[in-house]
C-alpha cells in the first residue's frame, strides 16, 4: 500500500521589510513521504520570500510537469517558476523559456548546485539565481515540524527571522549566480 502525504496547517505572519509585504495567511501543505524536512521547509521559506498575488504550490509529484512554485495571473498566464533544491538542468531550461523569471531556492550546499550546471545549456542562465537558505536555519525549522505550526517569518536585508512558539531562529538567504557571466 502506498504511504500518503502529511498535511501540514501552516498559521504565518509574514513580514518581508526588503519588498513592503506585510501578510498573515493560513497554509495547507502536503509533504509527501518522499520529501525530505528540510525540503519541505525550503518550499515553505520560499514561498514565503516570493509571496505575491497568484503565487501557488504545485500538485507535487502527481503534476511532474509544472513548477514547484509558480506565480500566475487571472488569465493562468505563468510570470514566475521557482524550483527547490537540486533540478536537474533540462528542468531548469524548460523554466526559463516558460516563465519570464526563474529562481531557484535550495537547503543544500549552494557551491554544489550550481556546479551541476557547469556546461550545460540552460536558457538565459545568467538571469537565474540560486538563493541558498541558511543549511542551520532549515535544519531548526525542520526539528520543529508539527502538524499545526504559527509562525511569523521576518525578512530583513537578506536575513530571515522565524519565530516558532517563542523561539527566534534566523539566518541568511544568500543569492548566488547559476552560472558566472565572464
Amino acid at each position: 500500500m502506498a504511504l500518503s502525504s502529511t498535511l501540514y496547517t501552516l498559521e504565518i505572519a509574514l513580514s518581508h521589510v526588503d519588498r513592503h509585504v506585510y501578510e498573515t495567511f493560513s497554509l495547507r501543505v502536503p509533504m509527501h513521504p518522499s520529501e525530505s524536512p528540510e525540503y519541505f521547509v525550503t518550499r515553505v521559506l520560499a514561498y514565503c520570500l516570493e509571496y505575491t498575488d497568484g503565487i501557488t504550490f504545485s500538485r507535487g509529484i502527481s503534476d511532474p510537469d509544472e513548477p514547484t512554485l509558480a506565480v500566475r495571473d487571472l488569465t493562468g498566464a505563468l510570470h514566475a517558476w521557482f524550483e527547490i533544491g537540486a533540478p536537474d538542468a533540462a528542468r531548469v531550461h524548460k523554466a526559463s523559456k516558460a516563465a519570464p523569471r526563474v529562481a531557484i531556492y535550495t537547503h543544500r550546499d549552494p557551491g554544489q548546485v550550481c556546479k551541476a550546471f557547469i556546461g550545460e545549456r540552460i536558457h538565459r542562465a545568467a538571469d537565474i539565481p540560486v538563493q541558498a537558505i541558511d543549511r542551520e536555519l532549515v535544519a531548526a525549522i525542520a526539528e520543529r515540524l508539527v502538524r499545526r505550526m504559527t509562525l511569523d517569518v521576518a525578512v530583513t536585508e537578506g536575513m530571515l527571522y522565524v519565530t516558532i512558539d517563542g523561539a527566534v531562529l534566523s539566518g541568511a538567504v544568500v543569492s548566488h549566480p547559476l552560472q558566472r557571466v565572464d
